[in-house]
Formats: structure tokens, C-alpha cells, sequence
């Protein structure tokens, strides 16, 4: 473990990866298999530290964050050698003979700045990214999540050569502008909320430094009056209490229609049974709040509405049950703030544009979820709201196809990873046009008196 990178440490990987080892295939290959492997032998350590700071269980752990990785790097290694290849791409007449290409450039040595959340799963995606593109990187997991980022720490001393990956641990208020004031990063991917995201971005600015940014936002959910209730209750319930709410893109609140409001919440009331028992508290598949600072802030939203399901707490154990609440008002703190919680405001609308009204308070939603089988009902949404990525009639799964870009717009992000988008993260193009010498015209160098006529044929 590091508390601070040093500048002796900085030197090593600057000259490390201008060795141009990391770029070579065959060394980008062996760093994602050897990450893999790491991964495997550390399983039960990675599930186990898991549970120590969110109380996730072996399976929730294992599909969310361990699994998930192993899909995230199988893909890269299938797709690596074509990801690397040069583009070749049309050269105009004009610059004859010549043909272009485009290369994709590593970047140099990057910082990965995780949250609490997905520790595991959210530092190491963009890991992968990074190792695919050919870069160095400095880790800085979370310390919220103490347990996970001793493990990370761990994983990556024993793996990886130091100049080539570093963990740096600690406070991240103290640790990260420390890193980003005395060290020029090549880019910067942060995963964390939206006003840390800002305070990321004034750091890199004043060196131009290049930023990533996967923040949050309300996500809304809308049921229409022609959803499958009982499927779209399961399916929201599933996606707002997994990491209970401890989701980024969560439904962050459900925009109902007012004819189906009632039977919906049935459904949904039935499913948090069905899925934690009579009391969630004694599930092993509910997890906890992170913290008590956390815990305080989303015990505070429950007093702004009804609560039609749940609202059961307890303190010592960082405990909130899986809730469902009515009547809130939308200048509430809980309809302003991103949730980030097992707390699910239900509200109603009789008309499309009365949904969306709504949702444009909150505009640039990280994610948008819609439940209805009408296409024109689905376009009209997916066509005037500004979100990231989504779904139709489901939840959160849209983060787990590697072939789609998973980035927020707006407020809720800048830029996108996941797949060959991590690649291109970590990647810059690099444009290169390339001229032959067996004939070269002398139209194009003076003087070029007398050549007018001819050259405004030749650029046409």
C-alpha cells in the first residue's frame, strides 16, 4: 500500500512506459490473462471483503462485480488483436499518391479513481480498458470500502509490475488532488457523484489534462398504461434494492400511470417479499448502507412523503428496508438528490408530456427505464429525454452487454467505457497519411503562376 505517490515512484512508470513495453500485443495479452488469474485465486478473499463493507452476498458479489469482470476481460482478449489493428480509410484524389490510416495511440499513464459502491467491479473495468490501450495506471480505490481496497492493493503488488500499476490508498479529499497537482496524468477516470465529478475536472483543467467522468443523476422509470405490471414490478424491484439502491444507475423514482398506480404497487409490494422475505433485515441478499453518514442522510428522505412499504431502520446495523414512498413533492430534497438508497418514490401521471415535465427537472438522467410495449410510446421518450444509456421494459442490465457504451450526458457524465468503448478511453486516434515517391507532380509546388485553372479542376 501507498499513501502518496512519490516522485521516484512517478519516474519509474513515466520511463516504464516510454520502454514501449506496454504496447506491445503480446505484453497487453499476458497483463489481461495474469489480471484474470489474480481475480480467480483471490475470489473468496474479493466476495469476503465485499461483505465486510456492504454486507453483499457470495452471489450478489459474484454476478455484480467478480463475474462481471470475467466477462469484461474474456472480451477484451478475444477482441484485443483487432482492436489494435490501423484503420485504413479513404484518401482524396487531390493527394495523390498517398493513403491514410488511423492508429490507435495509447495515451501514457492514467489515474483510475473508484467509488464505494461497485469497489471491485468499478476499479477494475476501467483497468482493463487502460491495460488494453497500452497504458500505465495509478489506482485509487475507494476508502469507504477499507476491506475491498486492501484486497485491490493486494492483488495488483502481487501481479504487476509496481512501474507499470500502482494502488494508492487513503482519504481521497487529501490523496487525489495531491496526485493530480503535482503529476501530469495522460487522462483521468473518475466514478463517483456529480460534485466530486466537478472538482475532478477543475483539477485537470489547468494542465489540460483529459477527463472521464461516469457520475449519476436521477433515473427515472416510467410505466405506462400498457406495461406488464407483474413483470415491470419484479424487474424494478430487482433493479432499485440490488446493493440495496447502492446503484448508480438504479431507478432513482417510478413515474407511474395514474390508472395502474395501485395495482403496480401491489405487484411491487409482493416482490420485495418474494425476493427478501417478511423481514429483509434477516435476508441474506439485502446488503447495508456503507456508512452511518449515508445511513443519517437517507433516513432524513424518508420524512418527506407516505411510506406504503418498508421504512423499517436500524442505526447499529446500517440497516434500511427495502421502502416505497407516495406523495412526495418535487421541490423535496428527495425528488432534487440523487436517491442513492432503498428508497423508491412512486408518483402518477395521466399524459406523456406530464411525465416528461417531470423528468426535465432532473434533466440528463444517468439512465432511463421505460415499461410499455407501444413503439411510438418508446420512441416518444427515448427521442426527447437526454440520458445516458436505459432500457425497455427492464433495469440496469444494459451495463452488462459489452458490445453497448455505458457514460452519462450532461450533468450525469463525459465519455463512455465498457468493451472496445474502453479501449477507445484509453486510446487516442492518431492520424497518419502516407505518400508515395515514384511520382510526385510539380503542380503542387510553385510557381504556380499559370496553374490556376488546373488546380481548380483538381479540387473539385
Amino acid at each position: 500500500m501507498e499513501a502518496m505517490l512519490t516522485e521516484s515512484g512517478w519516474k519509474g512508470m513515466r520511463d516504464f512506459y516510454a520502454s514501449g513495453t506496454t504496447r506491445t500485443y503480446q505484453f497487453r495479452k499476458l497483463q489481461l490473462e495474469r489480471l484474470k488469474v489474480a481475480i480467480k485465486e483471490n475470489e473468496e478473499a474479493i466476495s469476503a471483503a465485499l461483505f465486510q463493507d456492504l454486507r453483499k452476498s457470495k452471489e450478489e458479489a459474484y454476478t455484480t462485480e467478480i463475474g462481471f469482470m470475467y466477462a469484461e476481460i474474456s472480451h477484451a482478449l478475444k477482441h484485443l488483436r483487432q482492436w489494435m489493428q490501423p484503420t485504413t480509410v479513404k484518401t482524396p484524389v487531390v493527394l495523390f499518391p498517398s493513403s491514410s490510416k488511423i492508429i490507435p495511440a495509447s495515451l501514457g499513464v492514467v489515474l483510475i479513481i473508484a467509488p464505494w459502491n461497485y469497489p471491485f467491479q468499478l476499479m477494475m473495468a476501467p483497468l482493463v480498458g487502460a491495460i488494453a490501450g497500452g497504458n500505465c495506471a495509478v489506482l485509487k480505490p475507494s476508502e469507504l470500502t477499507p476491506h475491498t481496497s486492501a484486497i485491490i492493493s493486494k492483488i495488483i503488488q502481487e501481479t504487476f509490475d509496481p512501474n507499470f500499476i500502482k494502488v494508492i490508498e487513503g482519504d481521497g479529499a487529501q490523496v487525489v488532488p495531491g496526485l493530480m497537482n503535482n503529476y501530469r496524468f495522460d487522462n483521468v477516470f473518475f466514478t463517483g457523484s456529480i460534485a466530486v465529478g466537478k472538482e475532478i475536472n477543475k483539477l485537470a483543467a489547468p494542465q489540460l489534462v483529459p477527463v472521464t467522468l461516469e457520475l449519476g443523476g436521477k433515473s427515472p422509470c416510467i410505466v405506462d398504461a400498457d406495461a406488464d405490471l407483474a413483470v415491470a414490478a419484479k424487474r424494478i424491484t430487482w433493479g432499485k434494492f440490488t446493493n440495496a439502491g447502492q446503484t448508480c444507475v438504479a431507478p432513482d423514482y417510478v413515474l407511474v400511470h395514474k390508472d395502474r398506480k395501485a395495482e403496480l404497487v401491489k405487484h411491487m409490494q409482493q416482490a420485495i417479499h418474494n425476493f427478501y422475505g417478511s423481514n429483509p433485515q434477516q435476508s441474506s441478499d439485502y446488503g447495508r448502507i456503507v456508512n452511518e453518514r449515508r445511513w443519517i442522510t437517507l433516513t432524513d428522505f424518508l420524512q418527506q412523503g407516505k411510506i406504503i412499504e418498508g421504512g423499517k431502520t436500524d442505526k447499529e446495523d446500517l440497516y434500511i428496508s427495502p421502502t416505497l414512498i407516495e406523495n412526495v413533492s418535487l421541490d423535496q430534497p428527495i425528488m432534487k438528490e440523487e436517491i442513492f438508497g432503498p428508497l423508491l418514490p412512486v408518483l402518477s401521471f395521466q399524459h406523456h408530456d406530464e411525465a416528461l415535465q417531470i423528468i426535465k427537472q432532473n434533466p440528463n438522467p444517468l439512465s432511463l427505464y421505460y415499461f410499455g410495449n407501444k413503439k411510438e410510446n418508446q420512441v416518444k421518450f427515448l427521442d426527447e429525454v437526454s440520458f445516458g444509456g436505459g432500457c425497455i421494459n427492464n433495469t440496469l442490465v444494459h451495463l452488462a452487454n459489452a458490445e453497448l457504451p455505458f457514460g452519462g450526458v450532461g450533468n450525469s457524465g463525459v465519455g463512455s467505457y465498457h468493451g472496445k468503448f474502453s479501449f477507445d478511453t484509453f486510446t487516442r486516434p492518431k492520424s497518419v497519411l502516407e505518400t508515395a515517391t515514384w511520382i510526385d507532380p510539380s503542380v503542387k509546388y510553385p510557381p504556380y503562376k499559370g496553374k490556376l485553372k488546373f488546380l481548380k479542376w483538381f479540387f473539385k
